[in-house]
């Protein structure tokens, strides 16, 4: 029987598996604002269900946080709650000026201190069998998270200045992402939000997003991680673009928008692309709703779909926290 990192790394090769990997990840609010929790909780989180890799999921308010914003517990069972996000109170862009006070940071920042002292932490008591992935966002992603909706307007009426605070982002991203390789994780989550056009056309994100892209995961190429798992979060995603992405597992809302997995299948082949690809189940729908038989369905679909090369059963994207403990053993059990 094949080990979680050799699984994991046959899989991203396309080739033979003795079963289809499976991971599945989770927000922990309020301990992930403390390096010692936060990683007790990932430990337990593996410990209980044995994943094929370990995806660190911090708070996603972490690149706005770097910079100043702040933010407040969601009320009680609303869909942020849900998800173990927090509600931005302050941004750090609030005017056109701000922008210019997007500067590079570097390690001494305390919020990189506080997620490279839990990857470390991880790495200590998980040991080394299972790859250990930690979460960036693409910068056009983190510009939104400094200035919500704004951005989009800045980078319409006011480019240049945008464009150089997404340089300044790219080089943050790229120290955070290359430093937390330092501290043991051995990949990369590569999260984009922006890749959609429920967010931008395709020519801004050429212009504001793909460049940028590109030259994080360049940089983070030289680093020489394992590999990197590239997440296309929403609907209407230009997934023909990020499939060019230098990546190495491609990962959307399969359940919620183009392409399914049997059609990305068959984009990827026509293409001469190589990627692995990752989803198969619904995490608000399917996984956190109905039973466990129609989980066990579901994620058996997803593999008649994509095949067992080249194949990782997974969600969408992050699921609830309040996710049955059932469900979340019926994904694990539908391929062992």
């Amino acid at each position: 029987m094949m080990k979680h990192r050799e699984r994991i790394n046959a899989a991203r090769r396309g080739e033979l598996v003795d079963r289809v990997p499976v991971a599945l990840w989770r927000h922990f609010p309020g301990d992930d604002l403390d390096a010692e929790k936060f990683a007790a909780r990932v430990v337990e989180f593996q410990k209980r269900f044995d994943f094929d890799f370990v995806k660190v999921t911090p708070a996603s308010s972490y690149p706005a946080e770097m910079y100043g914003a702040t933010f407040s517990t969601p009320a009680p069972g609303s869909p942020r709650a849900r998800e173990g996000t927090r509600e931005k109170d302050t941004v750090p862009v609030r005017s056109v000026s701000d922008w210019d006070k997007i500067t590079p940071l570097d390690a001494s920042n305390p919020v990189f201190i506080r997620e490279f002292t839990a990857i470390k932490l991880i790495r200590q008591q998980l040991g080394a069998d299972v790859h250990i992935l930690q979460t960036i966002f693409s910068p056009l992603n983190c510009a939104y998270n400094l200035a919500l909706e704004r951005v989009f307007d800045d980078l319409r009426a006011h480019p240049d200045v945008v464009h150089r605070a997404l340089r300044a982002l790219a080089e943050t991203t790229t120290r955070f992402a290359v430093a937390s390789l330092r501290a043991g994780a051995d990949a990369i989550f590569f999260a984009t939000q922006m890749a959609t056009a429920q967010r931008v056309t395709r020519a801004e994100f050429d212009a504001f997003g793909k460049q940028y892209d590109l030259q994080v995961l360049e940089a983070l190429r030289a680093a020489k991680p394992d590999f990197v798992f590239c997440h296309i979060h929403g609907l209407e995603i230009y997934f023909d673009v990020l499939m060019n992405y230098p990546v190495d597992v491609l990962n959307w809302h399969d359940r919620l928008t183009a392409p399914s997995l049997q059609e990305a299948r068959e984009i990827l082949r026509a293409a001469n692309r190589r990627q692995a690809i990752a989803g198969g189940i619904d995490e608000w729908n399917m996984l956190a709703q109905k039973s466990r038989e129609q989980v066990l369905a579901q994620a058996r679909d997803a593999v008649t779909q994509a095949g067992e090369r080249g194949f990782i059963l997974a969600a969408g994207c992050v699921i609830p926290i309040d996710t049955p403990e059932g469900n979340i053993k019926a994904v694990v059990e539908a391929v062992r």
